[in-house]
């Protein structure tokens, strides 16, 4: 009887820890990469993919030295090659980089780079880059498709620095240039896009955002590829290597001040997301921008040791909204920044094929609110977020905003 009783529970026992096992499972989707948006991120990943064939693609995995002196021996960097954002991240599986994997070390940048060859047909392929700091076990990770419902195509070109570094960042000062390498030929086509974009609305906000019937679009022509490139223009600019294709480098040119705000005109278009309609209103008809600023600062906090830091606090959340989530708008013009520099960095975040999802503690502190931004299939980008609007965001938007007014905001 006794026998029989332990067997059972044995078999109970185990059965549990299978049942805890399975549910402890890390995949993409479960896991939190909400450090990639830290104020105090010590490392910016990025995977750029190049398209060799159907079955081909080199990936360049970039990592931005964010934190003074740097060393490669502080971290573990690995990489994994999925079919879903439901498959499990082995840790066995996982690829390690060494420093003989190294292609570049500069004072900004490690460079890894690894050709993957995949199944032709496979619907999807995402790849996936991990860096773990080995002092507080912080894992910084970043994740590209390659194949998805959401990607018409990947680029077959590469574009760099002048030091022929891969290109991390989604903007370009203008009058700057880059390097274009392609295997397809020796020419590339450019296309401008003068349009302004407008702010947009708050999250409860149902309303759309008026969309232009036609955007003004100009055919630069073609140029050469290992010859730089001068981006003369502010707006952005789309570059392909087949101008028919469904595929190509969407770069956003800015002004020279870029990320930080330019001049009193775009401060003032900046304050929008936390000034009621009339305060904006007055900003707008001032003919003395910098005196009218000056007044609605000093007017919202009554103390003027307090405004300095609202502005400072304020305009470090535009800053890190424009070097995030910039694409063809500004970065802070965009959803996701905007719901980052009035509610901050994230608490968590999570990545579905379909989505991206950005959740706070609640109110009452015992709940959470959870920011969702659809994915958008685009030919100018792969990764386009809209957020989903709801009139239930109204009390903690406002409450943020109130706070922000007070000047008792802070990350």
């Amino acid at each position: 009887m006794n026998q029989k009783y332990f067997k059972r529970l044995f078999l109970f026992c185990f059965l549990i820890t299978l049942s805890f096992i399975s549910v402890a499972q890390t995949t993409l989707s479960t896991t939190d990469q909400s450090l990639r948006y830290s104020l105090y991120a010590r490392l910016g990943l990025k995977i750029i993919p190049i398209k060799l064939s159907d079955s081909s693609y080199k990936l360049q995995f970039v990592v931005e030295k964010i934190e003074e002196d740097a060393s490669l021996d502080t971290y573990q960097f690995r990489y994994l090659i999925l079919n879903s954002y439901d498959q499990e991240l082995e840790t066995a599986k996982k690829i390690k980089f060494s420093a003989a994997d190294l292609i570049f070390s500069t004072e900004r940048h490690w460079v890894f780079e690894k050709t993957i060859e995949i199944v032709q047909d496979q619907e999807t392929v995402i790849a996936f880059f991990e860096a773990l700091d080995t002092r507080q076990q912080d894992a910084y990770t970043s994740h590209v498709d390659l194949k998805s419902p959401f990607v018409f195509d990947q680029p077959s070109f590469g574009y760099y620095y002048a030091n022929e570094v891969p290109f991390d960042q989604n903007y370009l000062t203008e009058g700057q240039s880059l390097l274009f390498k392609s295997g397809k030929g020796p020419s590339l086509y450019s296309f401008f896009y003068p349009s302004p974009f407008p702010i947009p609305f708050p999250p409860m906000e149902n309303r759309l955002v008026e969309v232009p019937k036609e955007v003004a679009v100009e055919n630069r022509g073609d140029f050469l590829e290992n010859i730089p490139k001068t981006l003369t223009d502010e707006g952005y600019y789309f570059f392909q290597n087949d101008s028919n294709a469904q595929t190509g480098l969407l770069l956003r040119t800015v002004h020279d001040a870029f990320p930080k705000v330019k001049d009193w005109e775009e401060m003032v278009d900046m304050v929008t997301y936390i000034s009621t309609k009339k305060e904006h209103e007055t900003l707008l008809l001032a003919q003395d921008k910098k005196k009218a600023l000056d007044a609605y600062w000093y007017n919202l906090t009554r103390n003027e040791e307090v405004a300095k830091d609202l502005i400072r606090n304020y305009f470090k959340m535009v800053e890190f909204a424009n070097i995030l989530f910039t694409d063809f708008k500004e970065g802070w013009k965009t959803d996701r920044g905007m719901v980052y520099i009035v509610m901050g960095p994230p608490q968590e975040v999570n990545f579905y094929e379909d989505r991206e999802v950005w959740s706070y503690a609640g109110i009452d502190n015992t709940s959470k609110i959870r920011f969702t931004f659809t994915r958008v299939k685009t030919i100018l980008s792969p990764h386009f977020y809209t957020l989903n609007r709801s009139r239930a965001y109204q009390p903690i938007w406002f409450k943020n905003i109130s706070q922000w007014r007070s000047g008792r905001m802070a990350f």
